[in-house]
């Protein structure tokens, strides 16, 4: 019987050490280090494998699988790649299984594969149910183990797999918790290492910490082929797809899309959900035209301006970076001579987007200014 070690893994990169620390000597993160139990790993012949030239490589031709769901398609670059595994993050009640289940019900001519870990096979029948969705085609699997889950996905053969969610499987050799820095670890690589074999693509749901960044270990993220974020207020109806890593297409796309009670919906025209429907000018706002991809994106900008009632100003961005609102405060006061140091300000981009581009600079300070005066 293999010896039992156990070592201390850090929640949030997960460096491994042999005796807990309260700060990580990797990443530098406090109270991350949580002990994690395991058989020693036996020592095993090492299967050599010979070197081949990159000339010699043959390609396979393999068509990318296309959902009908045209934002999604937009930003996995052009559909799904066979073999491949995509991580699709979220906050909860965002709609990262409602976005699934469509595309999985629409790949009627292929099998789909989905281990809901989450919930009941008669919940995700009510949610196709309530999304008027057809999903004869998609087989349902009730299990948390990693083992079992490929089990089946190997007598089924599936096209798609879909993970619901990977916090929530687990590896039965190892003693730690499901959702562990080594249970996502090793149950991912599991899966990674079937999908590459088979070519089966792979979809994992994944949690997100209250911080807004995706929960369990860094390398998860360094594992995959792809990773999406779903972003959005869940108490509004507009949801906004990115790519943030993307091995097979551009990470500058973003899928828009409006959640209705039958589910989301694509947006064609983004432009008409982020500016105001009564078109009249008003204080304190600017229209921007940015780019988004290869998409073309009208946003309008809000800014409101009021005197300050503490010692130091306050300073808040939504959509916006907040170090670029400073700098741009400073330069108007510097060169225009605004009296900013005396007032609040507070500057919003409508929608949820989220500008990055330096040309949204101007905006920015026009509506400022707008606001100002």
């Amino acid at each position: 019987m293999p010896k039992i070690k156990s070592s201390f893994v850090c929640q949030e990169c997960g460096h491994e050490a042999p005796r807990w620390t309260g700060q990580c000597s990797m990443c530098g993160s406090w109270n991350t280090m949580v002990e994690e139990v395991g058989p020693a790993r036996r020592s095993a012949r090492v299967a050599t494998v010979k070197p081949v030239r990159l000339g010699d490589v043959e390609l396979e031709e393999r068509q990318r699988l296309q959902t009908g769901v045209r934002e999604f398609d937009r930003v996995m670059g052009g559909g799904i790649v066979p073999g491949s595994v995509t991580l699709v993050a979220g906050d909860p009640g965002i709609g990262k299984s409602t976005l699934l289940t469509e595309m999985a019900a629409l790949l009627s001519d292929r099998k789909v594969l989905y281990v809901c870990g989450e919930e009941s096979p008669t919940q995700v029948r009510l949610r196709a149910d309530r999304l008027r969705v057809s999903a004869d085609a998609v087989q349902l699997l009730p299990e948390t183990s990693v083992d079992g889950a490929l089990a089946s996905a190997a007598e089924i053969d599936p096209s798609v797999l879909i993970v619901d969610s990977i916090q929530t499987l687990h590896l039965p050799s190892l003693s730690s918790a499901p959702g562990s820095v080594g249970q996502v670890r090793e149950c991912t690589a599991r899966i990674i290492r079937q999908a590459k074999e088979t070519g089966m693509a792979v979809f994992l749901v994944g949690h997100v910490t209250k911080e807004g960044a995706i929960a369990g270990p860094r390398v998860l993220e360094h594992m995959v082929d792809t990773v999406l974020q779903l972003e959005g207020d869940r108490h509004h109806a507009f949801r906004i797809l990115r790519a943030a890593k993307n091995r097979f297409g551009s990470t500058n796309e973003i899928g828009v899309f409006e959640m209705h009670g039958d589910g989301l919906q694509p947006v064609d025209n983004p432009s008409r959900i982020f500016l105001p429907e009564n078109g009249k000018p008003a204080s304190g706002t600017a229209v921007v035209s940015t780019l988004e991809g290869t998409r073309p994106v009208l946003a309008e900008l809000q800014a409101l301006v009021t005197p300050t009632s503490y010692s130091t100003p306050q300073r808040s961005a939504t959509g916006f970076e907040a170090r670029r609102l400073q700098m741009l405060l400073a330069v108007l006061e510097k060169r225009e001579g605004m009296k900013l140091s005396t007032h609040d300000v507070f500057v919003n981009v409508t929608g949820g987007l989220r500008l990055i581009e330096p040309s949204v600079d101007l905006g920015i300070t026009m509506a400022v200014a707008s606001s100002l005066f």
